[in-house]
């Protein structure tokens, strides 16, 4: 018996296995069902650690990749992909001139929600900051760092993301914006 978690050690073996190894549609769908997403078509990868307010505010047709976090007051619109290793994270603290550091997390400061918009993918290594709308059918691109809103139809990079081109939304062709405006 395992005294850490109170199961037994081959309990225990199976669950690390899958909960961080078994990245397979079956699995994914069932992780999902597991966390209370379930008969909505969410996948979720291993690793990911999803701690949002409302179970109803995260869509249909929805994959979380590997080790992704979501915490807070998140809302994921409609066939959203969140790729490996983002971050949204609603929260925020707050500094204590008092104490000289931050406080434990601070509620109605200001609206610190997240919304990522219907049809958007946020590829690798996304972070999206406390209180930022990302508009729909974004491209957010690997590790950006999203701190204001964005767009509908916005291809954002870098850090912090700014906006890089955009998508036509009636043929779904890129284009990007040249180094002295669009292009």
């Amino acid at each position: 018996m395992s005294k850490a978690v109170g199961i037994d050690e081959k309990l225990f073996a199976d669950l690390t296995k899958y909960c961080n190894e078994s990245d397979n549609l079956e699995d994914d769908l069932k992780r999902a069902e597991l966390l209370g997403f379930g008969g909505r078509d969410v996948k979720v990868a291993p690793g990911a650690i999803i701690r949002v307010r409302n179970k109803d505010a995260v869509g249909r047709n929805i994959f979380i990749g590997l080790y992704s976090y979501l915490n807070g007051p998140v809302t994921v619109e409609d066939d959203v992909l969140i790729g490996p290793h983002c971050a949204l994270t609603a929260g925020h603290h707050k500094f204590d001139p008092a104490t000289g550091c931050f406080s434990a997390r601070t509620e109605g400061d200001y609206d610190n929600s997240i919304v990522i918009g219907r049809g958007s993918w946020l590829a690798a290594g996304v972070t999206v900051t406390a209180g930022v709308k990302v508009g729909r059918a974004n491209l957010v691109c690997a590790n950006a760092v999203v701190t204001k809103d964005t767009p509908d139809y916005a291809i954002m990079a870098g850090v912090p993301a700014r906006q890089v081109g955009l998508i036509d939304p009636v043929t779904g062709e890129y284009h990007w914006f040249s180094k002295e405006g669009r292009s």
